[in-house]
């Protein structure tokens, strides 16, 4: 019996989450494509991503982790089958995603002359900068994306948004050939061009995203509930109290990469790019895991909404044991490969042997990095998002940049040295929400068995 609820879990689980899996990975795939044929240009333009991927990523996981609050509260409400709440998330969520998205551009367009004081190589910065503001500009419509994303997920349909996002990363694949390059007619346009490709495959995401929602007719029951006049500040704040503190988890760990990115720059370009490189292959799986984290969300919410804590658990632990394999395979792919995977990006010798060894760290810390995203995934389907976030903080930034930093500059392990800082903190941030997810759920079954 036993083994057979193992198996109808585990197939629920890969259900929900290689959809999202693939999804996510497509937005990847997207800085991946960037990435691979800019590097094309040489270290400097590849270097100049790296610097503007820095802020980009940090602002834009901080969107995505606010546009994540909508996931938890319609699974439960579709557990509980309360169409009309759904209705409201939904309503209530694209207000507060929208004028996110509207922020965060207008901070990097005031504030993207920082860049010029970070100590970086001149050259690099003046690539970065124009680039930076052309990505950011996609993340308005990414967020318009991620509303009606996260609704359609939090009902367990997660394979629309694959096939809107796959197909988006081909068309930014496509226009990336002809805007860098300067084919099809086109005048080169470089690392811009790479930005512009981004922007453009990100309206179309939101386009397609937004019209299957419009009409399919399952979804009108929900439409009922969108308009002006039925926004909730009881509601508003119910989503900023998941959003903001699940943005800022992503936040801390980005930010903390980013950091990273920073330091490194200091021991020239080509240290910058060989961390673009690796950082890169590192979010693959990253995203992937975040696959597995999404199915932990909508899962923990669901069984949540329905009181059912011992299914909870179980649905919780085969993602856990789930996502060990995952990331597993994935340390042995990067370690095995570590002197070729490089090659995919560019072929400056220097840079790939700077490269080849973050790749083994990378591939160290790849079961914790999964471990921690689906922690937080199934915390957040319990609306339990203020202590993880003190967790994120604590093990990034009071332990891990500090430690990068001593080993990497006051030790002289160079670029190395700051990786071994970002290894301890996300090992530390991956037990300790473990714990907590352990004896969270252990206190809602005695709650719930009396």
């Amino acid at each position: 019996m036993t083994r057979r609820f193992i198996l109808a879990h585990l197939q629920r689980n890969f259900t929900l989450a290689y959809p999202v899996m693939l999804s996510q990975l497509g937005h990847v795939m997207v800085g991946v494509a960037d990435s691979a044929m800019v590097g094309r240009l040489g270290p400097e333009p590849l270097a100049a991503a790296a610097l503007g991927n820095v802020i980009f990523y940090l602002l834009f996981t901080f969107g995505m982790g606010v546009s994540y609050a909508i996931t938890p509260l319609v699974a439960a409400a579709d557990g509980e089958g309360d169409k009309q709440q759904i209705g409201r998330v939904l309503n209530n969520g694209f207000l507060i995603n929208l004028i996110t998205g509207v922020i965060i551009f207008s901070v990097v367009v005031l504030g993207s002359g920082v860049l010029y004081h970070l100590d970086q190589d001149e050259g690099v910065v003046r690539m970065a900068v124009p680039y930076l503001k052309i990505i950011t500009l996609s993340i308005i419509p990414f967020m318009i994306f991620q509303t009606f994303r996260q609704f359609a997920e939090g009902l367990s349909l997660t394979r629309q948004a694959m096939y809107i996002t796959i197909s988006a990363n081909v068309i930014n694949v496509g226009l990336n050939y002809l805007f860098i390059f300067g084919k099809g007619g086109f005048e080169p346009m470089g690392l811009d061009g790479a930005g512009w490709a981004t922007l453009i495959s990100r309206v179309l995401m939101a386009a397609g995203m937004v019209g299957f929602i419009l009409f399919w007719r399952r979804f009108k029951p929900y439409w009922r509930e969108f308009g002006i006049k039925k926004y909730s500040k009881a509601l508003i704040s119910r989503l900023l109290g998941i959003g903001i503190p699940a943005g800022l988890q992503f936040t801390f760990e980005v930010g903390a990469f980013g950091v990273t990115a920073i330091m490194i720059g200091w021991f020239g370009a080509e240290a910058l790019a060989a961390h673009q490189i690796a950082i890169n292959l590192a979010s693959i799986t990253y995203m992937v895991a975040t696959g597995l984290a999404a199915s932990a969300t909508i899962r923990v919410g669901n069984q949540l909404g329905r009181k059912d804590i011992p299914q909870l658990r179980m649905a919780a632990f085969t993602i856990f044991g789930m996502v060990i394999i995952l990331m597993t395979f994935s340390a042995v792919i990067f370690i095995a490969l570590r002197n070729y995977l490089p090659y995919f990006y560019i072929s400056d010798v220097e840079v790939v042997a700077i490269a080849a060894p973050l790749l083994v760290i990378a591939g160290l810390f790849q079961l914790s990095d999964g471990l921690q995203v689906v922690a937080l995934g199934a915390l957040r389907g319990m609306e339990d998002v203020k202590i993880p976030t003190v967790f994120t903080f604590v093990a990034y930034w009071v332990l891990g940049i500090p430690l990068g930093y001593y080993l990497g500059f006051v030790r002289g392990l160079g670029p190395e040295g700051v990786w071994y800082g970002l290894l301890v903190g996300l090992s530390v941030v991956a037990i300790t929400l473990c714990i907590r997810f352990q004896r969270f759920t252990k206190r809602l079954l005695a709650l719930h068995s009396n």
